[in-house]
């Protein structure tokens, strides 16, 4: 059929891949930093839109779209952008988790009725990332601009519609809709009601096209599909399917699946939201992933992660007893805000810097585990678990993640699949357009390369480890997962 590109804006970058539309072969590739720059030195959280243009265009410089014929667009999740009724940016746009809006979240969670409610509601509660708590702070803390806002978008919604040369309809898709606090993968459908409780009045809300529907065409004829956020993006670029898990390991975790439908999940653990193909990701955040190695390298006085690596696998299995429960800052998963972490089962033979190593690795391992737990008590199927970030790549980590998991484990090799998965919804919605596939169905295109690691004869061992670290919990903190 020909090429198709996809770009991804992240928090920091654009990054756009060039395909072929029938196999998914990344042919041209293209990449510009924001040109955003923080006071402090660290990520903004108020961010002009502009920005992210400049970047793409830099990023698609030199010819790299010659001859595509369709563009998809993944984007940061939860940034907010609200327009006036002349559809100007009334002030930069809210992104990433704003720790400006934590007491937002609250009044919000407390308006509603509280967490329970929220979670049937649009099936998460709101942090303060989420667009609707943003809502709330603007209101509260910047009222002119709260009144001005007519139109909200986020950043995929703002980046297609400026793509299509603004036009009077705006779209966005399930995936990013359902990351909003006011749409709901359950019944499909926006809960003005949640706008104005945390704005104040209605607002204009996106259209909500279907998965391999077309945002438009461009005047020079160029399709642009719906778009989607980057994590929906990248659960498509790297082809999940029913029976597939993602576990990213960032400074905290969080564990997704996909479903064939909505959880509601009263406890607030799970938050449901929606993919890119018209299936389901419910996910489950833990606070503490990579940041409990961090903290066990520092106080062994090791340079970095490998050397943790290193010494963990000088330990064995169960780490002679040592127990860690990874809550250093406190904990979402079980729902443990206030804790802290826990070292159990000090005797004299464990205390050693190699068991340390290894209990920080099981422990970490084990919190993800738990998550994973929460999806299959709900009846999500896991047959498969893709191990995302940097730490996947260490021996430790490996050594380990299949027998504690008891599940395969896939280590896909460092891609863009954001920018990959949102190429192939591009794909998806030319094919569509053309007549050549059906809409229900996306290309084919071909796996993530990557390394698969087995349980084998490891499975029971990794089991007992689990069941050490879960009697050390339940001691601990007794019931902490009963809803």
């Amino acid at each position: 059929m020909g090429i198709v590109a996809g770009l991804d804006s992240s928090p920091d970058f654009t990054r756009i891949v060039v395909c072929d539309t029938d196999t998914g072969a990344v042919l041209r590739q293209g990449y510009a930093a924001h040109p955003v720059e923080s006071p402090d030195g660290g990520r903004p959280s108020d961010v002009d839109p502009q920005a992210w243009l400049l970047s793409l265009g830099e990023a698609a410089g030199g010819g790299l779209l010659e001859g595509v014929q369709a563009i998809g667009v993944s984007s940061q999740q939860n940034a907010l952008i609200a327009l006036d009724a002349q559809g100007n940016t009334v002030r930069p746009a809210l992104v990433g988790g704003d720790k400006r809006a934590q007491v937002a979240a609250a009044d919000l969670v407390d308006a509603l009725g509280g967490r329970e409610a929220w979670a049937q509601a649009v099936g998460s509660v709101p942090q303060a990332a989420h667009p609707v708590t943003k809502l709330r702070w603007l209101a509260k803390n910047e009222p002119e601009n709260a009144r001005r806002a007519a139109v909200l978008l986020q950043a995929h919604d703002w980046l297609v519609w400026q793509l299509l040369g603004r036009p009077a309809r705006r779209t966005t898709d399930r995936g990013g809709a359902s990351g909003t606090g006011y749409w709901s993968a359950a019944t499909g459908g926006y809960r003005p009601d949640l706008v104005e409780l945390a704005l104040g009045h209605q607002a204009v809300l996106p259209e909500v096209i279907g998965p391999s529907d077309a945002a438009g065409t461009t005047p020079e004829g160029l399709l642009i599909s719906a778009g989607t956020g980057e994590t929906m993006a990248a659960a498509f670029g790297l082809g999940l399917g029913l029976g597939d898990a993602v576990v990213s390991l960032g400074a905290s975790g969080s564990v997704m699946a996909v479903h064939p439908e909505a959880l509601d999940d009263r406890s607030g653990m799970i938050t449901s939201l929606a993919d890119a193909t018209g299936m389901h990701l419910p996910v489950v955040t833990t606070l503490n992933a990579v940041r409990t190695l961090r903290g066990t390298a520092e106080l062994l006085g090791l340079p970095d992660l490998e050397s943790l690596s290193d010494l963990a696998v000088k330990s064995t299995p169960g780490a002679h007893g040592l127990v860690l429960l990874p809550y250093l800052e406190g904990e979402r998963t079980p729902n443990l805000p206030h804790t802290a972490g826990t070292l159990s089962g000090l005797r004299r033979e464990s205390m050693k810097p190699e068991h340390l190593a290894r209990a920080a690795f099981e422990g970490m391992l084990c919190g993800l585990a738990d998550a994973l737990d929460v999806l299959r008590g709900r009846g999500v199927a896991v047959r498969r678990i893709f191990l995302l970030g940097p730490a996947a790549e260490l021996p430790a980590v490996q050594a380990s993640a299949p027998s504690l998991f008891g599940a395969q484990v896939v280590v896909p090799q460092p891609a863009d699949y954001a920018a990959i998965g949102a190429a192939r919804q591009a794909a998806w919605a030319l094919g569509v357009s053309q007549g050549a596939l059906d809409p229900r169905t996306p290309p084919a295109w071909q796996g993530a390369a990557a390394q698969v690691l087995e349980p084998g004869e490891e499975l029971a061992v990794g089991q007992a480890v689990r069941q050490q670290f879960t009697a050390v919990r339940e001691h601990t903190h007794p019931g902490a997962f009963r809803s």
